[in-house]
Protein backbone atom coordinates (compact mmCIF):
# COMPACT_ATOMS: atom_id res chain seq x y z
CA UNK A 1 0.00 0.00 0.00
CA UNK A 2 1.36 3.84 -0.18
CA UNK A 3 0.63 5.08 3.58
CA UNK A 4 1.02 8.85 4.49
CA UNK A 5 2.65 9.32 7.99
CA UNK A 6 2.09 12.39 9.24
CA UNK A 7 4.65 13.71 11.67
CA UNK A 8 8.44 12.90 12.34
CA UNK A 9 8.60 12.69 16.13
CA UNK A 10 9.68 9.38 17.83
CA UNK A 11 6.81 8.12 17.02
CA UNK A 12 6.09 8.87 13.62
CA UNK A 13 9.23 7.80 12.12
CA UNK A 14 8.96 4.71 14.34
CA UNK A 15 5.66 3.65 12.99
CA UNK A 16 7.10 4.87 9.23
CA UNK A 17 9.79 2.05 9.76
CA UNK A 18 7.41 -0.60 11.41
CA UNK A 19 5.52 0.19 7.73
CA UNK A 20 8.37 0.11 5.55
CA UNK A 21 9.38 -2.89 7.01
CA UNK A 22 6.01 -4.40 6.47
CA UNK A 23 6.64 -3.85 2.59
CA UNK A 24 4.50 -0.63 2.14
CA UNK A 25 5.46 2.37 0.38
CA UNK A 26 5.82 5.30 2.92
CA UNK A 27 5.94 8.82 2.40
CA UNK A 28 6.33 11.33 5.93
CA UNK A 29 5.22 14.96 6.27
CA UNK A 30 6.82 17.12 8.64
CA UNK A 31 6.57 21.05 8.91
CA UNK A 32 9.87 21.73 10.64
CA UNK A 33 13.33 20.91 8.90
CA UNK A 34 14.07 18.01 10.49
CA UNK A 35 13.08 14.88 12.69
CA UNK A 36 12.40 14.71 16.34
CA UNK A 37 11.97 19.08 16.62
CA UNK A 38 9.08 18.94 18.81
CA UNK A 39 8.39 16.51 22.20
CA UNK A 40 11.44 14.23 21.15
CA UNK A 41 14.14 16.65 21.25
CA UNK A 42 15.58 17.10 24.73
CA UNK A 43 12.89 14.75 26.83
CA UNK A 44 14.26 13.05 30.01
CA UNK A 45 14.71 9.81 28.19
CA UNK A 46 13.37 7.90 30.00
CA UNK A 47 12.42 4.34 29.05
CA UNK A 48 10.65 3.11 31.95
CA UNK A 49 8.49 0.03 32.66
CA UNK A 50 8.30 0.55 36.30
CA UNK A 51 7.22 4.66 36.85
CA UNK A 52 4.84 4.73 33.62
CA UNK A 53 2.18 5.96 34.63
CA UNK A 54 -0.85 7.77 33.64
CA UNK A 55 -0.34 11.39 33.49
CA UNK A 56 -3.79 12.11 35.13
CA UNK A 57 -3.38 10.51 38.82
CA UNK A 58 -5.74 10.56 41.65
CA UNK A 59 -4.76 14.28 42.96
CA UNK A 60 -4.07 16.16 39.77
CA UNK A 61 -7.06 18.10 40.20
CA UNK A 62 -6.18 19.57 43.56
CA UNK A 63 -2.50 19.73 42.48
CA UNK A 64 -3.38 22.24 39.48
CA UNK A 65 -4.90 24.08 41.23
CA UNK A 66 -2.56 24.64 43.80
CA UNK A 67 -0.53 25.19 41.03
CA UNK A 68 -2.86 28.80 40.98
CA UNK A 69 -1.60 30.20 44.07
CA UNK A 70 1.96 28.69 44.31
CA UNK A 71 5.07 29.63 42.30
CA UNK A 72 6.65 26.03 43.72
CA UNK A 73 3.94 23.74 43.30
CA UNK A 74 4.93 20.88 41.35
CA UNK A 75 2.24 21.25 38.44
CA UNK A 76 2.01 24.94 37.48
CA UNK A 77 -0.92 26.38 35.82
CA UNK A 78 -0.49 29.32 33.76
CA UNK A 79 -3.74 32.15 33.32
CA UNK A 80 -3.74 31.83 29.75
CA UNK A 81 -5.91 28.63 29.89
CA UNK A 82 -8.16 28.24 27.22
CA UNK A 83 -11.63 27.09 27.20
CA UNK A 84 -10.34 23.48 25.73
CA UNK A 85 -7.61 23.09 28.24
CA UNK A 86 -10.23 23.66 30.75
CA UNK A 87 -12.23 21.11 29.44
CA UNK A 88 -9.59 18.79 29.25
CA UNK A 89 -9.20 19.42 33.08
CA UNK A 90 -12.54 18.36 33.49
CA UNK A 91 -12.49 15.67 31.70
CA UNK A 92 -8.82 14.50 33.97
CA UNK A 93 -11.59 14.06 37.32
CA UNK A 94 -13.09 10.95 35.85
CA UNK A 95 -9.63 9.38 34.78
CA UNK A 96 -8.80 9.64 38.30
CA UNK A 97 -11.30 7.70 40.10
CA UNK A 98 -9.15 4.92 41.51
CA UNK A 99 -10.56 1.60 39.74
CA UNK A 100 -10.24 3.94 36.23
CA UNK A 101 -7.03 4.60 36.92
CA UNK A 102 -5.46 1.03 37.94
CA UNK A 103 -7.33 0.45 34.85
CA UNK A 104 -5.13 2.68 32.54
CA UNK A 105 -1.66 1.94 34.03
CA UNK A 106 -2.13 -1.40 33.64
CA UNK A 107 -3.01 -1.01 30.75
CA UNK A 108 0.01 1.31 29.71
CA UNK A 109 2.52 -0.84 31.77
CA UNK A 110 1.40 -3.79 29.07
CA UNK A 111 2.39 -1.74 26.13
CA UNK A 112 5.50 -0.20 27.83
CA UNK A 113 7.04 -3.70 27.70
CA UNK A 114 6.06 -4.77 24.90
CA UNK A 115 7.52 -1.53 23.27
CA UNK A 116 10.90 -2.00 25.18
CA UNK A 117 10.70 -5.42 23.46
CA UNK A 118 10.49 -4.07 20.14
CA UNK A 119 13.07 -1.15 20.83
CA UNK A 120 15.75 -3.76 22.13
CA UNK A 121 15.11 -5.91 19.18
CA UNK A 122 15.61 -2.61 16.81
CA UNK A 123 18.51 -1.93 18.57
CA UNK A 124 20.64 -4.99 18.48
CA UNK A 125 19.00 -5.50 14.63
CA UNK A 126 19.90 -2.43 13.43
CA UNK A 127 22.88 -1.89 15.47
CA UNK A 128 21.76 1.25 16.28
CA UNK A 129 24.40 3.02 18.67
CA UNK A 130 22.88 6.04 20.78
CA UNK A 131 23.73 6.98 24.15
CA UNK A 132 22.05 4.76 26.67
CA UNK A 133 22.13 3.82 30.20
CA UNK A 134 20.46 0.85 31.84
CA UNK A 135 18.72 1.26 35.23
CA UNK A 136 17.35 3.97 37.20
CA UNK A 137 16.59 4.90 41.01
CA UNK A 138 13.37 6.52 42.45
CA UNK A 139 14.83 8.65 45.31
CA UNK A 140 12.31 9.38 48.34
CA UNK A 141 13.78 11.76 50.73
CA UNK A 142 11.50 11.50 53.51
CA UNK A 143 10.10 8.48 55.56
CA UNK A 144 6.86 9.73 54.46
CA UNK A 145 7.78 9.27 50.60
CA UNK A 146 9.22 5.67 51.30
CA UNK A 147 5.56 5.02 53.51
CA UNK A 148 3.84 6.64 50.57
CA UNK A 149 5.66 4.58 47.57
CA UNK A 150 4.64 0.94 49.04
CA UNK A 151 1.12 0.54 47.56
CA UNK A 152 3.00 1.52 44.32
CA UNK A 153 5.76 -1.23 44.67
CA UNK A 154 3.10 -3.67 45.55
CA UNK A 155 1.47 -3.14 41.94
CA UNK A 156 5.20 -3.85 40.61
CA UNK A 157 5.54 -6.67 42.63
CA UNK A 158 2.07 -8.21 41.26
CA UNK A 159 3.48 -7.22 37.71
CA UNK A 160 6.53 -8.79 37.96
CA UNK A 161 8.38 -5.74 37.33
CA UNK A 162 12.12 -6.37 39.18
CA UNK A 163 12.83 -3.56 41.82
CA UNK A 164 14.84 -3.68 45.26
CA UNK A 165 14.20 -0.74 47.81
CA UNK A 166 17.57 0.39 49.00
CA UNK A 167 18.43 1.96 52.29
CA UNK A 168 20.38 5.21 52.47
CA UNK A 169 23.39 3.64 52.43
CA UNK A 170 23.16 1.42 49.57
CA UNK A 171 21.56 4.12 47.85
CA UNK A 172 24.07 5.64 47.64
CA UNK A 173 26.57 3.34 46.85
CA UNK A 174 24.66 2.50 43.82
CA UNK A 175 24.61 6.26 42.89
CA UNK A 176 28.49 6.85 44.67
CA UNK A 177 27.73 10.72 43.78
CA UNK A 178 24.88 11.42 45.52
CA UNK A 179 24.98 14.46 47.68
CA UNK A 180 25.21 13.13 51.41
CA UNK A 181 23.98 16.95 52.70
CA UNK A 182 20.84 16.70 51.03
CA UNK A 183 18.40 13.87 53.21
CA UNK A 184 17.66 10.64 51.76
CA UNK A 185 15.16 7.95 53.55
CA UNK A 186 14.97 5.41 51.43
CA UNK A 187 15.46 4.45 47.06
CA UNK A 188 14.00 2.28 44.85
CA UNK A 189 16.34 0.48 41.93
CA UNK A 190 14.38 -0.40 38.81
CA UNK A 191 16.84 -1.89 36.85
CA UNK A 192 14.53 -3.36 33.81
CA UNK A 193 14.31 0.92 33.27
CA UNK A 194 16.61 2.61 31.53
CA UNK A 195 17.46 5.88 29.70
CA UNK A 196 18.94 7.15 26.23
CA UNK A 197 18.65 10.00 23.82
CA UNK A 198 15.12 10.36 22.13
CA UNK A 199 16.73 12.34 19.35
CA UNK A 200 19.72 10.42 18.62
CA UNK A 201 17.51 7.71 18.52
CA UNK A 202 14.93 8.85 16.01
CA UNK A 203 17.70 10.14 13.62
CA UNK A 204 19.03 6.79 13.20
CA UNK A 205 16.10 4.57 13.07
CA UNK A 206 15.17 7.58 10.32
CA UNK A 207 18.07 6.61 8.20
CA UNK A 208 17.20 2.62 8.66
CA UNK A 209 13.51 4.26 7.53
CA UNK A 210 15.00 5.83 4.38
CA UNK A 211 17.03 2.45 3.51
CA UNK A 212 13.88 0.60 3.32
CA UNK A 213 12.54 3.24 1.08
CA UNK A 214 10.84 5.90 2.98
CA UNK A 215 10.35 8.91 1.48
CA UNK A 216 10.67 12.42 4.45
CA UNK A 217 9.58 15.88 3.21
CA UNK A 218 10.46 18.08 5.16
CA UNK A 219 9.43 21.61 5.24
CA UNK A 220 5.87 20.51 4.84
CA UNK A 221 2.59 21.47 6.48
CA UNK A 222 -0.09 19.57 5.37
CA UNK A 223 -3.31 21.77 5.76
CA UNK A 224 -6.11 19.19 5.18
CA UNK A 225 -6.44 15.11 5.40
CA UNK A 226 -9.62 13.34 3.06
CA UNK A 227 -10.67 9.48 4.23
CA UNK A 228 -10.93 6.67 1.56
CA UNK A 229 -11.29 5.21 -1.11
CA UNK A 230 -9.78 8.53 -2.44
CA UNK A 231 -7.29 9.29 0.76
CA UNK A 232 -5.43 12.53 -0.08
CA UNK A 233 -3.52 14.59 2.15
CA UNK A 234 -2.71 18.23 0.95
CA UNK A 235 -0.28 20.17 1.82
CA UNK A 236 0.28 23.92 2.16
CA UNK A 237 1.22 25.69 -0.58
CA UNK A 238 0.39 23.04 -2.87
CA UNK A 239 -2.04 23.07 -5.64
CA UNK A 240 -2.63 19.45 -5.85
CA UNK A 241 -3.86 16.94 -2.89
CA UNK A 242 -1.31 14.15 -2.98
CA UNK A 243 -3.30 10.28 -3.06
CA UNK A 244 -2.78 7.61 -0.58
CA UNK A 245 -4.12 3.83 0.59
CA UNK A 246 -3.78 4.98 4.18
CA UNK A 247 -2.87 8.06 6.43
CA UNK A 248 -1.53 7.75 9.40
CA UNK A 249 -2.08 10.64 12.23
CA UNK A 250 1.51 10.82 14.63
CA UNK A 251 1.36 14.85 14.48
CA UNK A 252 0.92 15.67 18.17
CA UNK A 253 -0.86 18.34 19.39
CA UNK A 254 -1.37 19.23 15.36
CA UNK A 255 -3.51 16.41 15.38
CA UNK A 256 -6.50 17.23 16.82
CA UNK A 257 -6.80 20.35 13.83
CA UNK A 258 -6.02 17.54 11.44
CA UNK A 259 -8.82 15.53 12.48
CA UNK A 260 -11.64 18.11 13.69
CA UNK A 261 -12.85 18.70 9.94
CA UNK A 262 -13.41 15.26 9.65
CA UNK A 263 -15.95 15.09 12.51
CA UNK A 264 -13.04 13.19 15.04
CA UNK A 265 -12.83 14.86 18.29
CA UNK A 266 -9.21 14.62 19.61
CA UNK A 267 -9.02 15.90 23.03
CA UNK A 268 -5.18 16.81 23.61
CA UNK A 269 -3.64 18.98 25.48
CA UNK A 270 -0.43 20.60 25.60
CA UNK A 271 1.35 19.73 28.90
CA UNK A 272 4.90 21.29 28.87
CA UNK A 273 7.90 19.69 30.28
CA UNK A 274 11.09 21.04 30.83
CA UNK A 275 15.13 20.16 30.40
CA UNK A 276 18.15 21.46 30.99
CA UNK A 277 21.49 19.54 29.63
CA UNK A 278 24.75 21.12 30.41
CA UNK A 279 28.46 19.19 29.59
CA UNK A 280 29.33 17.16 32.41
CA UNK A 281 32.22 18.67 34.48
CA UNK A 282 33.45 16.22 36.79
CA UNK A 283 32.52 12.59 35.93
CA UNK A 284 33.10 11.08 39.43
CA UNK A 285 30.70 14.21 40.65
CA UNK A 286 27.83 12.55 37.86
CA UNK A 287 25.17 10.19 37.91
CA UNK A 288 25.98 6.47 36.81
CA UNK A 289 22.46 6.14 35.23
CA UNK A 290 19.52 7.76 35.89
CA UNK A 291 17.56 8.95 39.21
CA UNK A 292 14.33 10.20 39.68
CA UNK A 293 12.95 12.73 42.24
CA UNK A 294 9.93 11.03 43.87
CA UNK A 295 9.22 14.59 45.73
CA UNK A 296 9.34 16.69 42.65
CA UNK A 297 9.40 14.42 39.87
CA UNK A 298 12.53 15.51 38.54
CA UNK A 299 15.17 13.32 36.42
CA UNK A 300 18.80 13.94 36.17
CA UNK A 301 20.79 11.23 33.70
CA UNK A 302 24.22 11.09 32.42
CA UNK A 303 23.58 11.53 28.76
CA UNK A 304 26.54 10.42 26.87
CA UNK A 305 29.04 13.60 27.71
CA UNK A 306 26.42 15.73 29.20
CA UNK A 307 23.85 15.48 32.43
CA UNK A 308 20.34 16.08 31.70
CA UNK A 309 17.61 17.01 34.04
CA UNK A 310 14.32 16.74 33.08
CA UNK A 311 10.51 17.41 34.44
CA UNK A 312 8.12 19.95 35.38
CA UNK A 313 3.80 19.91 34.86
CA UNK A 314 3.12 23.12 33.18
CA UNK A 315 -0.30 24.43 31.34
CA UNK A 316 -2.16 27.57 30.18
CA UNK A 317 1.25 29.09 28.98
CA UNK A 318 3.02 29.61 25.56
CA UNK A 319 5.41 27.41 23.82
CA UNK A 320 7.67 30.64 23.43
CA UNK A 321 7.30 31.66 26.76
CA UNK A 322 9.14 29.53 29.66
CA UNK A 323 8.60 29.75 33.28
CA UNK A 324 11.35 30.78 35.42
CA UNK A 325 10.19 28.82 38.16
CA UNK A 326 10.05 25.46 36.34
CA UNK A 327 13.73 26.30 35.01
CA UNK A 328 14.82 27.15 38.92
CA UNK A 329 13.30 23.98 39.80
CA UNK A 330 15.44 21.77 37.60
CA UNK A 331 18.80 23.46 38.73
CA UNK A 332 17.84 23.39 42.48
CA UNK A 333 17.30 19.37 42.11
CA UNK A 334 20.41 19.04 40.37
CA UNK A 335 22.59 20.93 42.93
CA UNK A 336 20.04 19.22 46.01
CA UNK A 337 21.66 15.50 44.61
CA UNK A 338 24.64 16.07 41.97
CA UNK A 339 25.97 19.85 42.59
CA UNK A 340 29.65 19.08 41.26
CA UNK A 341 28.09 16.92 37.79
CA UNK A 342 27.86 20.10 35.51
CA UNK A 343 29.17 22.98 33.84
CA UNK A 344 26.58 25.32 34.38
CA UNK A 345 28.29 28.38 33.80
CA UNK A 346 27.96 28.59 29.97
CA UNK A 347 26.54 26.45 27.01
CA UNK A 348 23.64 25.01 29.17
CA UNK A 349 20.46 24.08 26.68
CA UNK A 350 17.29 24.97 28.38
CA UNK A 351 14.24 23.20 26.69
CA UNK A 352 10.54 23.94 27.05
CA UNK A 353 8.81 21.01 24.51
CA UNK A 354 4.91 20.08 24.65
CA UNK A 355 3.57 16.85 25.29
CA UNK A 356 0.79 15.95 24.06
CA UNK A 357 -1.78 14.54 26.53
CA UNK A 358 -5.20 12.49 26.46
CA UNK A 359 -7.08 13.22 30.02
CA UNK A 360 -6.43 9.57 31.12
CA UNK A 361 -3.02 9.61 29.92
CA UNK A 362 -2.68 6.99 27.84
CA UNK A 363 -2.26 7.21 23.87
CA UNK A 364 -5.11 6.22 21.40
CA UNK A 365 -3.98 3.53 18.71
CA UNK A 366 -6.44 2.37 15.84
CA UNK A 367 -8.88 3.93 13.69
CA UNK A 368 -10.29 6.86 13.25
CA UNK A 369 -13.86 5.82 12.22
CA UNK A 370 -13.30 7.38 8.98
CA UNK A 371 -11.69 4.81 6.48
CA UNK A 372 -8.20 4.67 5.55
CA UNK A 373 -7.55 7.39 8.59
CA UNK A 374 -5.69 5.68 11.40
CA UNK A 375 -4.25 7.38 14.85
CA UNK A 376 -1.21 6.83 16.80
CA UNK A 377 -0.75 9.77 18.93
CA UNK A 378 -1.29 11.43 22.54
CA UNK A 379 1.80 9.52 24.23
CA UNK A 380 2.73 12.33 26.69
CA UNK A 381 5.39 11.92 28.55
CA UNK A 382 6.25 8.50 27.51
CA UNK A 383 6.60 9.01 23.75
CA UNK A 384 9.55 6.83 23.41
CA UNK A 385 9.12 4.36 26.21
CA UNK A 386 5.62 3.73 23.99
CA UNK A 387 6.99 4.36 20.45
CA UNK A 388 7.80 0.83 19.35
CA UNK A 389 5.32 -0.58 20.38
CA UNK A 390 2.53 1.35 19.18
CA UNK A 391 4.19 1.71 15.61
CA UNK A 392 4.30 -1.93 15.32
CA UNK A 393 0.75 -2.39 16.76
CA UNK A 394 -0.21 0.60 14.29
CA UNK A 395 1.64 -1.06 11.19
CA UNK A 396 -0.14 -4.38 11.69
CA UNK A 397 -3.61 -3.06 11.84
CA UNK A 398 -2.68 -1.00 8.19
CA UNK A 399 -2.21 -4.27 7.16
CA UNK A 400 -5.17 -5.87 8.62
CA UNK A 401 -3.56 -7.83 10.75
CA UNK A 402 -4.16 -8.90 14.97
CA UNK A 403 -1.24 -6.95 16.60
CA UNK A 404 0.86 -9.24 19.20
CA UNK A 405 -0.61 -6.51 21.94
CA UNK A 406 -3.36 -6.43 22.93
CA UNK A 407 -4.99 -3.41 22.11
CA UNK A 408 -8.45 -3.08 23.89
CA UNK A 409 -9.08 -0.11 25.21
CA UNK A 410 -6.15 1.91 23.26
CA UNK A 411 -9.21 3.36 20.53
CA UNK A 412 -11.15 6.29 19.92
CA UNK A 413 -14.20 4.74 21.20
CA UNK A 414 -13.10 4.95 25.11
CA UNK A 415 -12.54 8.77 24.73
CA UNK A 416 -16.62 9.03 23.49
CA UNK A 417 -17.95 7.85 27.03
Amino acid sequence: MKVAVIGAGVVGVSTAYELAADGHQVTVFERHSAAAEEASFASAGLLTLGTALPSAPPGLVGSVLQGLFSRNAPVQLGWGLTGNELAWLWKCRSAQQPAVYLDHRARLHRLAGYSAERLQALTHHLHLDYDRIEGSLLLLRTAKERDQAQPGLQWLREAGVAWQQLDAPAARLHEPALNADTPLAAAIHLPGDAVGNCRQFTMLLKAEAQQLGVQFEFNRTVAHIEPAPAATVSIANEATPRRFDAVVVCAGLASAALLRPLGVQIPLAAVYGYSLSAAIREPLNAPVSAVVDGQHQISIARMGQRVRVAGGFDMGSRADAKNPAAIARLYQVLYDWFPGAAQLASNVQIWKGARPTLPDGTPVIGPSGRPGIWLNLGHGAYGWALASGSARATADLVAGRVPELDIDGWGLERLRH
